[in-house]
């Protein structure tokens, strides 16, 4: 009887970390977007969802922009739009 009720608990707990896992990695704080290439239009304020820094492992720095629709777009870090979009949404 022990036996079987440490096999149940061991299943139990290994059903909750299986479940567990891949919400985890959804939240990954590994480098998953560079930029290997940049826009300089503007994009109007009420269309932009989220604007997030790139890793600093990337080989190019900038902002990456995320519109309400779901695109992403690149920005050079120096495009002083970005900088004040960057400073706007994280500063408010």
């Amino acid at each position: 009887m022990k036996t079987l009720c440490l096999s149940l608990g061991l299943l139990l707990v290994v059903a909750c970390c299986c479940d567990a896992i891949p919400e985890a990695l959804q939240y990954s704080t590994s480098p998953v977007n560079c930029c290997n290439a940049f826009s300089n239009t503007r994009v109007p304020r009420n269309k932009v969802f989220s604007i997030k820094k790139t890793h600093n492992s990337c080989m190019k720095n900038g902002f990456i922009v995320e519109t309400v629709k779901g695109k992403l777009i690149c920005f050079d870090q120096s495009f002083g739009w970005a900088q004040n979009l960057y400073k706007e949404i994280h500063n408010a």
